[in-house]
């Protein structure tokens, strides 16, 4: 078996890295905030039996530079992201997002509508500030900037209760927490300051391309009411609940996850 591709590429002045493999139609991996592209290695070594996988790191994220904590905007990362695509040569490629990566996708769709040929929300938001309460988005602000300075062991004891299901095995926990250990405190702080209090709501009745919304059952971060609003709002959207799993569904159900990735993608292809 074909090994994952990992190399890197030269924006402007920034390194980004990534992971690829496979053939096919274009599926690119927009993983969560704090961690990196391998949060995706189920699902790379999977989907590239029928998709050519491609799995960035964000700027402030595993192998990339760091953007400056000021003053890179929202704008910023999207455009650093087009012309991650146009680098590699991407023609229309599906976007699959998780969580912040979920907002970095709905952020892109905005500026370079005409680039996704489908988007995947996983354990979506339309921004904190569309989609949760001002007091709650307040209060999550506040907590990570604070832990964007912490030990990485009690960053991730700090969100490992809210990640996951009760029932989750200590084998994806340590999966999750290697991921941490490596996390960038500035490329945090700089995540917080653009995406923390945007407000992406405005942008789901204007999708024209097909969306899955995939959710697990006992997401604590993104609860299922907030996927219910943004399904009513993107039209034609589809919503998928995985069972007894929480909020990085795709790390605990991979195989569930793929499963209902693969099928809307098969009906799109």
């Amino acid at each position: 078996m074909a090994k994952i591709f990992r190399d890197e590429v030269k924006i402007g002045n920034f390194r980004i890295a990534f992971a690829r493999k496979g053939s096919g139609p274009e599926l690119l991996l927009l993983h969560g905030g704090i961690v990196d592209n391998r949060m995706w290695n189920k699902q790379i070594e999977d989907l590239s039996d029928d998709f050519d996988v491609i799995a960035w790191d964000a700027p402030g994220h595993g192998g990339s530079s760091d953007p400056p904590e000021e003053g890179f905007s929202l704008y910023d990362y999207t455009k650093c992201l087009a012309d991650f695509i146009e680098k590699l040569e991407l023609k229309k490629p599906h976007l699959l997002g998780l969580s912040f990566g979920s907002g970095l996708a709905l952020a892109f769709y905005s500026y370079f509508p005409q680039i996704p040929r489908s988007l995947v929300l996983a354990s979506a938001y339309a921004g904190w500030a569309g989609s949760l309460p001002p007091e709650v988005v307040e209060e999550r602000m506040e907590k990570a900037y604070e832990q964007s300075w912490l030990p990485p062991e009690q960053v991730f004891q700090a969100w490992l209760p809210t990640l996951f299901s009760d029932d989750v095995s200590e084998e994806v926990v340590k999966e999750l927490k290697r991921l941490f250990y490596d996390f960038h405190p500035a490329g945090m702080r700089a995540v917080l300051n653009v995406f923390g209090r945007v407000d992406l709501s405005p942008v789901l009745p204007t999708i024209k391309v097909p969306v899955l919304l995939l959710y697990g059952e006992k997401d604590k971060r993104s609860p299922l009411k907030v996927g219910q609003e943004m399904l009513d709002k993107i039209p034609g959207a589809k919503m998928v609940v995985i069972p007894g799993v929480g909020h990085v569904c795709n790390l605990e159900a991979p195989e569930a996850f793929n499963k209902e990735v693969r099928n809307f993608l098969r009906e799109i292809n």
